[in-house]
């Protein structure tokens, strides 16, 4: 599933009709994450500089597409807020964002007010659920279309507030191939751990939780591979310090397009020296496609995230997920594993198959399939998917905030959250994630591409990178850490055969997973990666700041 907004661009009939005279100043604003399992927030504090995740690709979009007389400046609140010298600097305020960034949201908007500026909420979670956000000026529902030839326009003309609130509404979704590269030029791109990149959007299934076929179609489209390789230079032109992901809602949606686009991704890493690695999110059955998975292999795609959601058939084929019965769940991710590429998987707790001993299951899972990495969820019943529609037929759906999840689950409440917090306490105990972080040593990282030792790869800035985030790394986690032992315990042969690149990249994740699994398990993180209950991330962000 996507998990970053989607934008709307400026179409040629509206720029060709603007007057030009009629510059405007936007202020484009990404809202704070509350810190959670896809944040990485706890890590940071190992890198050389990181503040924020990846670079929200949406409103980037839109930044590229207004008006080149326009004057934009763009900030993502999860690196610095937006001042009051920078609302009263814009003409108009836009937003971007998803249902878990509801309330910086909101706030954003009114900060916006308290200078009167003009404010325009668009992305995922107003397109869903226009009716959360009565306060802003301008709603844009959809993706690019004529609802954002008609927004632009508008504020071509007239940037005071309007009476009342006006909903733009896309009835025709643009091409994603006449879309402009994202601002990159904007943005602290070397300051995000991660670097991010869209070529689809939309997925063919259609699985009961996912609002992803509601929001954005079934039959993807797409961007040419020349868009993408403009893309792919620009982040690294712009110093891009972590590997790039690929956020399509799934990457081999199209197949064919997919293998019309691995080549030359193959063809731009051997030209640009591997510079960066590739990440991307696809269902399960990508196993069953080897020649794709051959070509990911050698265009350096390391990791794919993969939403399995639950071991048991018979809960697959409830939420319509029968992609993922396509081969044994074992045996597809083993063989995406031959091809040099670590799973990363999406499990959800709350399920109306699952039973008193499902806990123990998907630990066992977990235990067999040696993935090092989950999202472990409660489950969140989205807004425009089937899941939600059967709930609220059933009365079972409780916008209570104190709870951990909307959903009224068939098993008692708290016998769910006790099952996820003992999930997340044994997953994520240090001994069992560095020793499956060993099996992927062993199984996976084996596979891999040799990369070649490009100039690109060993710049100087790279490595004083590396230099510095070991630095960090052993003081964190090899004094400082209360699991310092078995940190050195496996750190220590890694670094004897010279696997210096997996002892940071491991020691990144792990870092992260444990500190979040404990806040988790405390009661200080949400159950879910969509649900927007309020946290105080004092927690996070003082770890993060100590260290």
């Amino acid at each position: 599933m996507n998990l970053l907004p989607k934008a709307f661009p400026l179409g040629s009939a509206a720029q060709s009709a603007m007057p030009r005279r009629n510059s405007r100043r936007i202020l484009c604003v990404f809202p704070r994450y509350t810190p959670s399992f896809g944040t990485f927030e706890y890590s940071y504090g190992l890198t050389m500089g990181t503040r924020a995740f990846m670079p929200p690709q949406g409103i980037l979009l839109i930044a590229a597409a207004l008006p080149k007389h326009w004057q934009v400046r763009f900030i993502d609140e999860n690196m610095q807020p937006a001042t009051d010298r920078d609302f009263a600097w814009a003409d108009a305020v836009f937003v971007s964002g998803m249902h878990i960034q509801r309330r910086q949201i909101d706030d954003i908007g009114r900060r916006a007010h308290r200078f009167d500026k003009v404010t325009v909420l668009g992305g995922p979670s107003v397109s869903s659920c226009p009716h959360h956000y009565p306060s802003f000026d301008y709603l844009h529902i959809g993706e690019i279309g004529d609802a954002t030839d008609d927004l632009i326009a508008i504020l071509a003309r007239d940037v005071t507030r309007p009476e009342h609130q006006v909903l733009l509404k896309t009835k025709t979704r643009r091409d994603l191939a006449d879309l402009p590269a994202p601002a990159y030029e904007l943005a602290k791109i070397d300051r995000y751990l991660l670097g991010s990149i869209q070529f689809s959007s939309g997925c063919p299934y259609k699985c009961e939780f996912c609002d992803i076929p509601g929001l954005y179609g079934r039959v993807p489209r797409l961007k040419t591979p020349q868009q993408i390789i403009a893309e792919l230079d620009g982040l690294v032109d712009a110093g891009v310090a972590g590997s790039v992901y690929f956020v399509d809602d799934n990457f081999i949606a199209n197949r064919k397009a997919v293998a019309a686009l691995l080549p030359h991704l193959i063809a731009w890493q051997k030209r640009r020296g591997y510079p960066t690695g590739l990440s991307c999110e696809a269902t399960l059955n990508i196993a069953r496609t080897p020649d794709i998975l051959a070509m990911m292999r050698e265009a350096g795609f390391e990791t794919i995230f993969c939403g399995i959601e639950t071991p048991e058939p018979d809960a697959l084929r409830e939420m319509d997920k029968k992609q993922n019965l396509a081969l044994p769940i074992l045996e597809a991710v083993r063989a995406i594993n031959r091809y040099g590429m670590q799973v990363v998987s999406g499990i959800i707790l709350g399920l109306d198959s699952d039973a008193p001993d499902t806990g123990r299951r998907i630990l066992d899972f977990i235990d067999q399939s040696q993935i090092p990495m989950l999202t472990i969820n409660l489950l969140q019943a989205l807004p425009q998917t089937p899941l939600w529609e059967r709930l609220a037929e059933a009365d079972r759906l409780d916008d209570d905030e104190r709870r951990e999840s909307n959903v009224r689950f068939l098993l008692p409440y708290d016998d769910v959250v006790g099952m996820w917090k003992d999930c997340m306490k044994e997953a994520y105990e240090p001994e069992a994630l560095y020793a499956r972080y060993q099996y992927q040593l062993e199984n996976t990282w084996a596979n891999r591409l040799r990369r070649p030792a490009s100039k690109a790869r060993f710049s100087p800035k790279n490595i004083r990178r590396g230099l510095v985030m070991l630095v960090k790394i052993f003081w964190t986690l090899g004094v400082r850490a209360d699991y310092r032992r078995t940190f050195w315990r496996y750190s220590w042969p890694w670094l004897m055969r010279g696997k210096i690149e997996f002892l940071i990249a491991t020691s990144v994740c792990i870092h992260h997973l444990v500190m979040f699994a404990r806040d988790a398990c405390a009661g200080r993180t949400n159950a879910s990666n969509y649900a927007h209950r309020p946290r105080d991330s004092a927690g996070a962000r003082a770890q993060v700041a100590a260290e």
